[in-house]
């Protein structure tokens, strides 16, 4: 049966991909391999990877709702796509699953099926803003099928063990004749003795129990490249699962998640921050020193700076992740008014109000 990617991720099929995003971060802490080491949990974890790659998919999610699989997944077979649920043959009296197969299966002329590719893995990653300011060398642990070392991918204990599967003679598929209320018919199905690669494995190796491939947790190490930002999508070819028998392997896709920062707000690759200036400052002009992510700078403010005024340090924001060059960072500027003076500096503001002709302006803040 075909997994409930919904069930696995705990929403419903109206979920949005917010929801989705939602549930599976709060799944993978819960059961990702370095905060949980319980029996059964980077099971869990891939499967809880799985449905999110597909359910956070569009086009993925659209066939997985219309077929129970996806597009990746035909090669091997209508997987979740129960045909009796529509017709039994029973109701015709023949075998009405061999007819199907015959013609939607590839019966005519069909080949044996050879070993399927590795499946591809998702990962997220959490990176600062500093880190796709310069980029960064990150190290992940990634639970995963790789090849078994004891029989190098064969599934036997020796290749002499791998022999012609008796049932099919090594087609991989087994044909008869039925007769049927519409004359006689004939049919091709897939061996099942052999699943349809045409071998059998007469000793299967005792460590991957056949399979050539057994459950790991491999450390990969991932280069962030500077520019990196929320959705950045980093594919690591061949670091995904070992395929089956030899097959090629599938890659791993890092996703990048964004964290938030104390200083900063980023909005593609130009950076915002706030800083408070003095009001003798921003009446008279100066300079004040602004935090950037190199360290600190001087910013030169004009006489006459007013609130909420914006300046813009050109190259001061994150590289371009594609081509050259990088951001600004734009710089709020709050005017901080003083809470407390002194009877001097109440009394030169008086007559700084009393001579700039605005009547009681300063008089009301000081008293």
């Amino acid at each position: 049966m075909a997994k409930d990617y919904y069930e696995i991720l705990g929403v419903g099929k109206n979920a949005t991909k917010e929801e989705i995003k939602k549930a599976y971060k709060n799944l993978a802490k819960k059961y990702h391999p370095d905060l949980n080491k319980e029996e059964g949990s980077a099971e869990k974890f891939k499967q809880i990877s799985e449905a999110a790659a597909v359910l956070a998919d569009d086009e993925k999610r659209s066939q997985y709702d219309r077929y129970g699989t996806t597009a990746d997944q035909f090669g091997q077979g209508f997987q979740g796509f129960d045909f009796s649920d529509f017709m039994h043959g029973s109701d015709f009296g023949f075998d009405f699953d061999s007819i199907f197969e015959s013609f939607f299966g590839g019966g005519f002329g069909r080949q044996r099926r050879g070993p399927s590719r590795g499946s591809d893995l998702r990962y997220d990653l959490e990176i600062t803003l500093e880190e796709a300011y310069r980029g960064a060398t990150k190290n992940i642990t990634v639970p995963r099928l790789e090849k078994c070392e004891n029989c190098n991918g064969l599934g036997a204990e020796k290749e002499s063990d791998i022999i012609n599967c008796p049932d099919c003679s090594g087609t991989g598929v087994i044909r008869r004749a039925q007769r049927t209320p519409f004359g006689m018919l004939a049919t091709t199905t897939t061996c099942r003795k052999c699943h349809g690669n045409g071998s059998y494995i007469k000793n299967p190796c005792s460590e991957c129990n056949g399979k050539g491939v057994v459950k790991k947790t491999r450390k990969i190490e991932i280069k962030v490249p500077a520019g990196a930002e929320e959705g950045t999508n980093l594919r690591i070819r061949g670091e995904g699962e070992a395929g089956e028998k030899g097959a090629e392997t599938g890659d791993l896709y890092v996703i990048i998640h964004a964290a938030e920062h104390d200083v900063f707000e980023r909005h593609g690759d130009d950076i915002y921050t706030k800083v408070q200036v003095p009001f003798a400052v921003a009446a008279l002009g100066g300079e004040v020193e602004v935090p950037t992510l190199d360290g600190k700078a001087k910013l030169k403010i004009p006489a006459g700076t007013q609130s909420n005024s914006i300046f813009r340090m050109k190259g001061k924001g994150v590289p371009y992740l594609h081509g050259y060059g990088q951001g600004n960072e734009n710089v709020e500027v709050i005017v901080e008014v003083p809470k407390k003076l002194t009877k001097k500096q109440k009394e030169l503001l008086k007559e700084f109000d009393k001579e700039s002709g605005r009547k009681g302006f300063f008089k009301r803040i000081l008293e």
